[in-house]
């Protein structure tokens, strides 16, 4: 097992945190830019979405973003202008609680084949839900962006009542399988049951077909998709520039996680948690259970992890192999450093909002969705460094 790191200082005694947010409380979407005290970096509003989930970069410069509701946005600041248009061809989604349109990725060769990866919530017999994953081709010539040929090519099993813990983020790794995160769907057992894909990180073929060197493919069925378990609500995946697979999960009450994700792990969940149930019940925390694989970092209180990339730019040079987290509840960005198998919280940012998503421009200048909340605005913000 492996020693965990407990985040549980006050915001403010964290490196970095002199400033109080008031950068993101008073920027506006018509571009100005201003620098909290005490932030390394300026951040300037530049656009407003409906509830956006994910964005992600074309190789032009232009992003993809999505919205819950269903939308997905091509949009570009060409000439200055923010362009934002509707994408046709998105599947239809179970917009509601925590679900609807979820992850935007594009293919490692896009460039090419100009594919692109969509999650999101689908509705299935009953009332129930599942997350699914599908691929298709964006067309951006000819009038409106679209996408064609469109295709599931994963979804949950099984569906379940409800709307929260989909999960459903998406990461290519360096030799190009896919990897997609999968929430318990507040089910608990479902991410201990090798039946069911919930609770768990899977790895496919860029296809949605599975490798035959899968930890449990000779088990066939849904068990053979299967990479690591004993997952809750995992909502960041991403791989480090060494090619390893690192993921964050919202806990319980308590217990939020960043996991290095190993081939046929399991993490515990909801045998062990370093939190605890919503109504005071214990769960026995990691050190317990040494047969399970423990986090590198847990936080409590919790910072309800979003999104999770590596920072590999040029921009904020002393990042770079950094891990930056979107927080929700904590409202902040969140740095982590990687230093072999350990993992340790270095700085954090308040943002004064909920952070949904994090990702690096083209440029190594790093964007920002917020969350909207209940008001359901969320704008895009770029963070460059103070000068």
């Amino acid at each position: 097992m492996r020693r965990i790191v407990h985040a549980a200082l006050p915001l403010l005694a964290l490196v970095g945190c002199a400033g109080n947010g008031d950068a993101a409380g008073t920027a506006t979407a018509d571009g100005g830019a201003i620098q909290a005290s005490g932030q390394p970096f300026t951040v300037e509003a530049i656009a407003d979405f409906e509830s956006p989930w994910a964005l992600a970069f074309l190789p032009d410069g232009s992003a993809l973003i999505t919205e819950k509701s269903g939308r997905l946005i091509h949009w570009s600041r060409a000439g200055g202008q923010n362009r934002p248009v509707d994408v046709a061809g998105v599947p239809q989604v179970d917009a509601g609680g925590q679900g609807g349109l979820g992850d935007v990725v594009l293919h490692p060769q896009f460039a090419s084949n100009r594919l692109v990866y969509l999650s999101f919530a689908e509705a299935g017999e009953g009332g129930t839900r599942g997350a699914a994953v599908g691929r298709g081709r964006l067309v951006v010539d000819g009038g409106t962006p679209r996408i064609e040929g469109w295709q599931v090519i994963w979804r949950q099993v099984p569906k379940f009542d409800g709307r929260g813990h989909y999960g459903h983020r998406i990461a290519f790794a360096p030799d190009g399988h896919l990897f997609i995160s999968s929430g318990e769907r507040q089910e608990f057992d479902p991410a201990q049951d090798m039946n069911s894909n919930a609770g768990k990180i899977l790895r496919l073929r860029d296809d949605g077909s599975v490798p035959a060197d899968n930890p449990f493919a000779d088990r066939g069925g849904v068990t053979a998709q299967i990479w690591s378990l004993g997952h809750r609500n995992p909502l960041g995946l991403a791989f480090a520039p060494d090619g390893r697979l690192w993921e964050n999960e919202m806990g319980p009450a308590g217990g939020d996680e960043f996991n290095l994700i190993e081939r046929g792990s399991n993490y515990g969940y909801p045998i062990v948690s370093n939190g605890d149930h919503y109504d005071g019940r214990p769960i026995p925390d990691h050190d317990t259970r040494p047969e399970f694989n423990a986090p590198e970092i847990t936080w409590t209180p919790v910072i309800s992890p979003s999104s999770l990339i590596f920072y590999t730019g040029d921009q904020f040079a002393d990042w770079r192999g950094n891990a930056l987290i979107g927080g929700l509840s904590g409202q902040a960005l969140i740095r982590v450093a990687i230093d072999g198998n350990n993992a340790r919280e270095v700085a954090r940012y308040p943002m004064g909002a909920r952070i949904r998503a994090v990702d690096q421009g083209p440029d190594g200048s790093l964007y920002l969705l917020e969350d909207g909340g209940r008001d359901s605005q969320g704008r895009l913000l770029r963070l460059t460094p103070a000068r």
